[in-house]
């Protein structure tokens, strides 16, 4: 089960705190896709609204979302405890959701009408590390645009000391050409996804600091890591996303 994010999500708020201060970015849905051409204006998927422990599915390709974007039917929506959901998470940019995956390798986003430019998200992988990869292709299929790797993010319980999966970090990357689907990978019920970003490689579009690109952001993450060791011995058989028994 994916206990790991669901006691991860009771964070959100503190996350939220911790994620403007330190991204300088504000989580809001700029602009919805047009119509005919790829999309050009900023798109953030925030996951909020959707009920804990369900598939996303086709959220946001229905009103009053209507951003012609669905998710494989893996895809679920995990709510923080704190907000009396079952996600062990914290620190998530837009309380109180966060994407997770149950089944297979990874969650696939399509988005027929096509995005352009950049793409960032912020993320939590405490014990195995996850990838992202971006297609010209629906269902991941066609040429491979840019492809993410994501090392293991900070086991610290900071900002949020009750969230496992906590903080969640931001990452972002540019890349050419009309992407049309993005797999989100990993290991099943230990990775989670937040704030998912189109055409900007800052999460949320806006904020004059930039969002750490694969190379940059390893050696901040190697640091985090290294400091939250002792909680990781103290913790290490409690390691999933997923919703905590009831």
């Amino acid at each position: 089960m994916f206990k790991g994010v669901y006691k991860l999500m009771a964070t959100a708020n503190l996350m939220k705190k911790f994620s403007i201060a330190t991204a300088g970015v504000t989580f809001l849905a700029l602009a919805t896709l047009g119509t005919g051409k790829a999309e050009a204006a900023v798109i953030v998927l925030d996951f909020e609204g959707i009920v804990d422990s369900t598939p996303v599915g086709s959220f946001y390709d229905t009103a009053p979302h209507d951003f012609d974007v669905t998710f494989s039917s893996n895809a679920e929506a995990l709510v923080d405890s704190d907000a009396g959901g079952r996600g062990d998470f914290g620190g998530e940019p837009s309380p109180n959701t966060v994407l997770f995956f149950l089944g297979g390798t990874a969650a696939t986003l399509n988005a027929p009408k096509g995005f352009t430019d950049g793409f960032s998200f912020f993320y939590s992988a405490i014990k195995n590390p996850g990838f992202v990869r971006v297609y010209d292709g629906l269902n991941a299929t066609g040429n491979l645009l840019t492809h993410i790797n994501l090392p293991l993010t900070p086991r610290n319980g900071q900002p949020d000391p009750t969230g496992l999966y906590s903080p969640f970090v931001p990452i972002g990357v540019s890349f050419s050409g009309i992407a049309k689907s993005v797999d989100f990978g990993g290991t099943i019920n230990q990775i989670g996804f937040d704030d998912i970003t189109f055409g900007s490689d800052v999460p949320g579009g806006i904020g004059s600091q930039s969002t750490p690109e694969p190379a940059s952001l390893l050696g901040l993450l190697g640091i985090g890591a290294f400091a939250s060791s002792a909680v990781f011995k103290r913790k290490q058989q409690k390691d999933k996303i997923t919703p905590k028994a009831s």
